[in-house]
């Protein structure tokens, strides 16, 4: 066990780690003991008087002592001595080394006997048994001497504190360094402070010097020994975050960042809130901004319901909420388990808030009608749905019932029991969709804006990427595969995806609930989308080791319905600004309602029956659909692009488009 920097104790250095060298080490004293014991031995049968010894038996010892070397390393390796880990050796070693030393007591008197020399009978039996004590002593000291080294660097590691250095001399940073200062509890001393202001740098805050700028982080982490660096800055530009990143870990210090300012508004700066370095941390996005005095305007003193509320979006919406003081907040969702840890959560965190929590299902009409009936909630939060796109292209009956008819029902329960606001959760996928999950939300869209034009209920839909650290996504599957040794499993090369923050993306679901007039489609600036072989080869430095060299990455293909690239608009929803410049809305398209709902109902029919395959129904209400028909072909095929030129960014009030197409056929992509 080693402890950090400057505190690693000296004699760990000696103590040998090759298993080759330890069992020369081992041998050699041995033979040492050999010579030695019969040494002793001799002497001890005549009361240790060198006068005493005659002479011949003197001769007989120097004469033979190369053969006696000889005969005990026979044996000892025959009983496989030098084998045994003695650090972790019990009894049962202990009589190995009796017993071989006692073969080569017997070995050595036959051999003596048959070369005619002459010995005392009495010498074998206290060479036997100086021989034993002497190599069992050494084993049992090695032994000993492992486990002191062990114990004492435990107890460096456990109170020597770490060398930190702090990056930030705002108050964040001024507050964690107090905190180190003045708390016992908190393992770590602080060494300097590091700032890019010029004008604090050579300045002293609480007895700690800020030394430099972030140009001066490596040399100062050598200088100083530093073990561990604290990024206190949760104010900085992202594109600064992600360039002092880059040099921390280039030190090999262990790295802890405290959260964007975001992710803080509810919280104290504490050194309890930093954290390690996690790959969102390098995606360089701006935080979305929050107006919390709107949205608590908002839902403060009103009935909440969050469907899904045990998923990755519907547990950080009930979280989200708990801090601005709803009247009473329903959680209801299929899965026992989520909604149970999410409910203890809300429990111990906010006692006070009035909190239910309901087992049911969204397709299900009945359960539906009591609960809207029973607890009349102002404002739904429709999180409930099936998101795992691989899966659902092999059950896309499933996704029908749960995603649209669950909505549908949902909705019409809203309807009924006079909601104000009903909130829907969509995704990026649902624009010109290539899997049935994906169509399966567009339809959620679709039945949304049918429900506001016929009810007084603001029907809204807030549509964005793919989220992080959420169930199911790519980042925990990357972790995991790395924990294993390997290989990191990407797609395609050059596929891309908008990426965001769980908290990012609930703050644009509230918040859009605060713009609603009923009918709109909110979509999120989320800036340049991300390569997944970028994200991957990231994610492996992260974690220590070097892609392609310790951690292979390999290209499996892409899955069914997956594109290379996520759209958030189609050509016809346009863009309105709101007054967050982050949010957007997408103009409604122009759809024949009765229509749509007597084809939702002839596809509602159909999904019920698992001989029916409904992708056909989903392409007549959603033309952009392009599935693959007969597993043989696309259907109305524009899926995918190559990743050069195909982001724009925002420009001007469109979101990115794109320039190279690529067609799909019988699984194999042709560049166009």
């Amino acid at each position: 066990m080693k402890v950090k920097g400057k505190n690693k104790l000296v004699l760990e250095k000696y103590l040998p780690r090759s298993k080759t060298v330890r069992m020369r080490i081992l041998w050699g004293y041995d033979m040492a003991m050999v010579w030695i014991c019969a040494c002793l031995a001799l002497g001890l049968r005549f009361d240790l008087s060198l006068s005493s010894v005659p002479i011949e038996y003197a001769r007989e010892v120097w004469k033979y002592g190369l053969l006696q070397m000889a005969v005990v390393s026979l044996v000892f390796y025959a009983g496989h001595l030098y084998a045994i880990m003695w650090g972790v050796s019990g009894i049962r070693e202990m009589m190995q080394v009796l017993l071989a030393c006692l073969v080569a007591a017997l070995a050595q008197s036959v051999g003596i006997l048959l070369l005619d020399a002459r010995m005392p009978r009495s010498y074998y039996m206290l060479w036997f048994v100086l021989m034993a004590g002497a190599a069992i002593s050494g084993r049992v000291s090695f032994q000993v001497l492992q486990k002191i080294t062990d114990r004492i660097n435990r107890f460096l590691e456990k109170n020597i504190p770490p060398r930190v250095m702090i990056i930030g001399a705002g108050k964040a940073g001024t507050l964690i360094l107090k905190e180190m200062k003045a708390s016992e509890r908190v393992h770590g001393y602080p060494v300097c402070i590091i700032d890019d202001d010029k004008d604090k740098q050579g300045r002293v805050i609480d007895g700690v010097s800020i030394m430099g700028s972030r140009r001066d982080i490596a040399r100062l982490v050598r200088e100083k020994g530093i073990d561990e660096i604290y990024v206190a800055i949760p104010t900085a530009p992202p594109e600064d975050i992600r360039d002092i990143l880059k040099i921390c870990q280039g030190t090999g210090c262990q790295v802890k960042i405290l959260p964007g300012v975001y992710q803080l508004m509810n919280g104290e700066v504490t050194i309890s809130r930093l954290r390690k370095v996690e790959i969102e941390d390098l995606l360089g996005r701006e935080p979305v901004n929050v107006n919390l005095d709107e949205i608590m305007g908002y839902v403060k003193g009103k009935v909440v319901l969050v469907t899904g509320g045990g998923g990755s979006i519907g547990s950080e919406l009930c979280r989200q909420l708990a801090v601005h003081k709803v009247k009473q907040l329903i959680i209801f969702d299929i899965y026992e388990n989520n909604a149970y840890e999410i409910q203890q959560e809300l429990k111990r965190k906010y006692p006070r808030l009035d909190l239910v929590v309901l087992i049911g299902s969204v397709r299900n009409t009945n359960r539906l009608d009591y609960l809207f009936r029973t607890y009349r909630p102002d404002i739904v939060y429709h999180a409930a749905a099936h998101k795992h796109v691989p899966l659902m292209e092999d059950s896309p009956n499933e996704a029908i019932k749960n995603n649209v008819l669950g909505t549908y029902k949902t909705a019409g329960a809203a309807i009924k029991y006079k909601v104000q606001r009903f909130i829907l959760i969509s995704t990026d996928k649902a624009v010109n969709p290539t899997n049935i999950m994906g169509a399966s939300k567009r339809l959620c869209e679709m039945v949304v804006q049918m429900s506001n034009q016929k009810s007084s209920t603001e029907f809204v839909a807030v549509r964005f990427g793919n989220v992080l650290g959420s169930n199911g996504s790519v980042i925990p599957l990357f972790k995991q595969q790395i924990e294993n040794g390997g290989p990191v499993t990407v797609t395609h090369k050059d596929i891309i995806r908008y990426f965001m923050t769980i908290p990012e993306a609930v703050s644009l679901v509230i918040q859009a609930g605060a713009y609603a007039k009923g009918g709109e489609i909110f979509v999120l600036n989320m800036g340049n989308p991300v390569r997944i072989l970028d994200m991957a080869e990231n994610l492996i430095r992260l974690s220590g080791y070097e892609p392609y060299k310790d951690i292979d990455i390999c290209f499996t293909g892409l899955r069914p319905g997956e594109k290379l690239y996520e759209e958030l608009l189609m050509d016809e929803e346009g863009l309105q600004k709101t007054v967050n410049d982050r949010i957007f809305i997408g103009k409604p398209i122009d759809m024949d309602y009765d229509r749509f709902e007597k084809g939702l109902q002839r596809l509602g029919e159909a999904a019920l029956s698992e001989n029916a395959d409904v992708r056909e129904l989903v392409h007549d209400l959603v033309p952009e659909y392009h599935y693959r028909k007969n597993n043989t072909e696309m259907v109305d095929m524009e899926a995918a692009v190559s990743l050069e030129p195909a982001v724009k960014g925002l420009m001007k009030d469109k979101l990115i488009w794109h320039d190279k197409v690529a067609i799909c056929k019988n699984g194999i992509m042709n560049n166009r």
